[in-house]
């Protein structure tokens, strides 16, 4: 199946590009010396001295990204992992199809398609400066709903595969989907538990840390499913 193979090459870069896309962007908040006295000088705002803030929590991606030139790194980053994402969960949807001999939409296409559009919203805005309060809130609410329907598109595709697990016998390494299951069920678990400290007041190293981890958490999904289907001819 043509969509298999597609699947397998948009999964690795969806995994890839954000990745690296972030980790960029903290080297060169770490490390802004390499860019001094050229055209990239780094924005006081987004320079930050050596820490792993995937431990320390000590800043956020956005301050990590949200200044110049680090947003030149980010920005096209999510933008093309956002396309890369719009086909990835039509080409899912079309393959469920081809398997239940059916022509649906189904929920996952749905919610994945509007996660990448959340996703292409929230790196517009990020950096965008409005003294407002509400806008502020309405940056948040945009990145959480990108959270939100990812990990939800991510869930229903899981059931439909696992439903699908005698026909797909000979296409999927079913290891790897028990490993998607627990990565999905993680997720979800570790979204609702922290609701109550992310919805309040403080808590703010732990929040940063929870947010590095978690997204790499999100994309790791991807990686799997690079690994999820067997090479098609």
């Amino acid at each position: 199946m043509k969509e298999i193979a597609q699947i397998r090459k948009l999964s690795l870069w969806i995994f890839l590009i954000p990745l690296l896309a972030i980790n960029l962007c903290l080297i060169i908040s770490q490390n802004p010396g390499i860019l001094e006295n050229t055209i990239f000088s780094v924005d006081q705002i987004g320079r930050s001295g050596f820490s792993i803030p995937y431990l320390d929590g000590s800043l956020s991606i956005s301050r990590a990204s949200r200044t110049f030139p680090q947003y030149l790194v980010f920005k096209p980053s999510m933008f093309l992992t956002a396309v890369f994402l719009f086909i990835y969960w039509k080409n899912n949807n079309q393959l469920v199809n081809n398997l239940n001999s059916s022509n649906f939409n189904y929920k996952f296409k749905t919610f994945g398609i509007l996660s990448a559009i959340f996703l292409v919203i929230h790196s517009i805005l990020l950096g965008v400066k409005f003294d407002i309060q509400i806008y502020k809130l309405f940056r948040r609410v945009i990145l959480l709903l990108f959270i939100i329907f990812e990990i939800i598109a991510q869930g229903i595709l899981v059931y439909h595969f696992y439903k699908l697990k005698l026909k797909l016998e000979k296409l999927v390494n079913k290891k790897v989907l028990v490993l998607k299951i627990i990565l999905v069920s993680i997720l979800a678990l570790v979204g609702v538990l922290s609701l109550p400290v992310l919805i309040t007041k403080g808590n703010t190293h732990f929040k940063h840390a929870l947010e590095w981890n978690y997204f790499v958490g999100v994309i790791s999904f991807y990686l799997l499913s690079r690994f999820f289907w067997r090479r098609t001819l």
